[in-house]
């Protein structure tokens, strides 16, 4: 089933909008916040017109998915996903039913950890450019999309406003302790060779991905988003090659289309085509099937 597409959700929650972000949106609950997750679609740093129908139920559904499957490795922030539980704080639950995490609050540490599989993206253009990720320095003659040897972590400094900034390891040790450093490291890597293994079993390379982790009475916990196509890097096997723009299992109908156009990027798009619209779509329930073995 398909549902109608939900751009905003601030006329069909009773609680204080906290945060209005390029997807998500919190409200604030007391003990709790309320994170819905609209379908909204974002490219280039512009949210764009019309939204993705069942996009945000695909994000919402596969992040619960995973923060299941983790939960043995790593605490998270979930309580519970059941929009019958929230009464009269929703005015549409059929409307938000696939949409709703109600989590506890954390301070979040304001570095997002990222790791890479392998060696394309951003990452491909600092290699090219420097020879190394981050400041790590990688064996000569790699060729972009190749596998590394080992997963390498990545950090990046989260910015509210504008693009978040690569940084060293050791910058992150001096900007939050070297121990929590470490030890943010050590999850990233540990969640990361989890859902490839997984993934590598259902057909999928897990290229790279990022986490973002808080702080909950002392304690490191997994918060906001998991192994979603917003949050990870998805490639099917048989579409794996070196050399080359992979078609990756998310969004890229968007950026191929926006980069085919005449935009400038530095305006507004214009309202995004039906079709780009209906592939986008498509391309997020396929991801969840082929992820959860289920249909939304």
């Amino acid at each position: 089933m398909t549902y109608p597409a939900v751009s905003t959700a601030v006329d069909l929650v009773n609680a204080p909008l906290l945060y209005k972000g390029k997807v998500r949106e919190l409200y604030d609950l007391g003990e709790h916040v309320l994170i819905v997750v609209t379908d909204r679609i974002s490219a280039f740093d512009y949210v764009l017109d019309p939204a993705v129908p069942d996009k945000g139920n695909v994000l919402n559904r596969l992040s619960a998915f995973w923060f299941g499957q983790t939960k043995n490795l790593i605490e998270n922030h979930v309580v519970h996903i059941d929009v019958d539980q929230l009464g009269d704080i929703v005015r549409d639950r059929e409307a938000l039913k696939n949409r709703v995490m109600v989590v506890r609050k954390a301070e979040r540490i304001d570095i997002e950890c990222v790791v890479r599989g392998c060696i394309t993206g951003g990452g491909w253009r600092q290699y090219q450019e420097t020879g190394k990720v981050n400041g790590i320095e990688l064996p000569k003659g790699l060729r972009k999309n190749a596998v590394l040897a080992e997963p390498i972590f990545t950090p990046a400094a989260k910015n509210d406003v504008g693009h978040d900034e690569d940084i060293p390891f050791e910058q992150m040790q001096e900007q939050i302790g070297a121990e929590l450093a470490l030890e943010l490291k050590e999850k990233s890597l540990k969640l990361f060779a989890f859902a490839r293994e997984y993934c590598n079993e259902r057909g999928i390379i897990l290229a790279d991905c990022k986490f973002e982790f808080g702080l909950l009475d002392g304690k490191v916990i997994l918060i906001d988003e998991i192994f979603t196509p917003d949050a990870s890097r998805f490639w099917a096997k048989d579409k794996y090659a070196l050399d080359i723009e992979i078609d990756s299992m998310d969004k890229e109908p968007v950026r191929t289309y926006l980069s085919a156009s005449s935009w400038d990027k530095n305006s507004t798009p214009d309202p995004l085509p039906p079709e780009v619209v209906e592939e986008t779509s498509r391309r997020y329930l396929d991801i969840y099937h082929r992820l959860t073995g289920k249909d939304l």
